[in-house]
């Protein structure tokens, strides 16, 4: 194993794990809500009445962040060595995962980790595992 050095960026992924932390803190005191992503879409998907509003800014919010970072800089140009039917499918099956686990991991990992949540920690611990055990497979197994 080696390190790519021209891509090790711990300070800026300090940074940005800690802006997330402060984010989903702030939330949940200023708002009483968890800031996970599958809930917040999914209560888009099924509003109900008063709900809309703050659901809608949240997810603007996600989509237009990268808006914002175009006025400072270029976005970065990511190479991903799989097929739009592989890319599909993942995320179909990260979809019924966020749903059999009731929620997605910035819910369990971020915000009920923080939370102490033994659901939490059970759905952290598995997702975790099952992405350990995704790529020993292909890398190791398949040799992709």
């Amino acid at each position: 194993m080696s390190i790519d050095w021209n891509h090790f960026t711990p300070l800026a992924s300090l940074a940005g794990g800690v802006l997330i932390g402060i984010a989903a803190a702030m939330f949940l005191l200023l708002n009483g809500r968890i800031a996970g992503i599958s809930g917040v879409l999914g209560g888009l998907l099924r509003p109900s009445k008063g709900d809309i509003g703050w659901r809608a800014a949240f997810v603007l919010g996600l989509v237009g962040a990268p808006s914002v970072y175009l006025l400072f800089t270029s976005l970065p140009h990511p190479q991903i060595d799989a097929g739009y039917g592989t890319l599909v499918l993942a995320g179909l099956l990260v979809g019924l995962g966020t749903r059999y686990g009731s929620g997605c991991t910035s819910g369990h990992g971020v915000c009920g980790l923080s939370r102490l949540s033994p659901r939490s920690l059970v759905a952290t611990g598995a997702f975790m595992g099952a992405g350990f055990a995704t790529v020993f497979v292909v890398r190791h197994l398949l040799g992709i």
